[in-house]
């Protein structure tokens, strides 16, 4: 197993979560082997090799679970950052009308914008313009700042799947996405991290997909990017101090809702699923959200 790995986090019910390993298609559950798996990934990545050492010797205690019992958590519970790039592939910069940029594009997500694998996206009450976006997310793993390109891909711990839900009208109102990109239970993320060694360096190479209610409406490759994970990496850690556990989105390809004629929108009802090859398949149903009565 060495250090390649694939790993999610279940939701045990009553507030409780913990780390299962993927082995082959079989989820082996270790959260109750060590304290270091009662919870979500982040104690493991800050452990390093020692971490990845744990759960392999954690295995053989673990306990093998039915896929169809099992109710995904967020892989990262509460991480210090969420930083997204934004016209990260060029033609989904010129579908939106934008100049190509020469410096990423770049916002921040809080975690409250955030759902697991399987869990409702909520379309707000606000907007009907609820569009869909295919990203690679970064899991950061040894933090730093200043970080070279030339060594950032040594910070990497693995990568999941994103999907950077989109409040179009209000991602529109301002220059500032902010809005937009931060509605409660509009985004989604997972349901595997696998492991930097699991994938090609910088995960290049694979494809890419969202598939709404079955039909491809995105479909390129990880290799499209114009600013890869090594220049993002450098690029943030000039400026911000990366964590372990912190997540960077990687931008979206171009075939988003908005830039359809007619336009495509999530609606309640439709399921998002969006899919990166050798990573793993996000998918989330559509739903409305519900008025709080007051």
């Amino acid at each position: 197993m060495g250090r390649k790995m694939r790993l999610i986090v279940i939701d045990k019910g009553n507030g409780e979560t913990g780390v299962a390993v993927v082995i082959d298609g079989t989820v082996i559950d270790i959260s109750a082997v060590d304290t270091m798996f009662s919870k979500d990934l982040l104690p493991i990545i800050e452990a390093g090799v020692a971490g990845a050492d744990a759960v392999k010797a954690a295995i053989g205690d673990g306990v093998k679970m039915e896929t169809r019992d099992i109710k995904r958590a967020l892989p990262l519970s509460n991480p210090s950052k969420i930083i997204c790039l934004g016209l990260n592939y060029l033609d989904h910069a010129k579908e939106g009308g934008y100049e190509v940029p020469d410096y990423p594009s770049l916002f921040y997500r809080t975690v409250e914008s955030l759902v697991p694998h399987g869990a409702p996206l909520q379309r707000p009450l606000c907007s009907e313009r609820f569009d869909y976006e295919a990203e690679l997310m970064v899991v950061i793993g040894r933090g730093g700042r200043h970080i070279p390109e030339k060594s950032a891909l040594d910070h990497v711990y693995g990568y999941t799947v994103f999907n950077d839900g989109s409040v179009r009208d209000y991602q529109r109102k301002t220059t500032q996405w902010t809005p937009g990109k931060n509605f409660d239970r509009s985004g989604s993320v997972g349901p595997d991290v696998v492991t930097a060694e699991e994938v090609a360096s910088g995960a290049t190479g694979l494809r890419i997909q969202s598939r709404l209610n079955g039909t491809v409406l995105q479909d390129a490759s990880t290799s499209d990017m114009m600013f890869p994970v090594s220049v993002a990496i450098a690029t943030i850690s000039e400026f911000c101090t990366l964590n372990p556990g912190d997540l960077i989105a990687m931008g979206t390809p171009p075939g988003v809702g908005h830039a359809r004629k007619p336009p495509v929108w999530m609606r309640a009802g439709d399921t998002i699923d969006i899919e990166i090859d050798k990573i793993g398949l996000l998918s989330n149903p559509i739903e409305d959200e519900r008025a709080v009565k007051r």
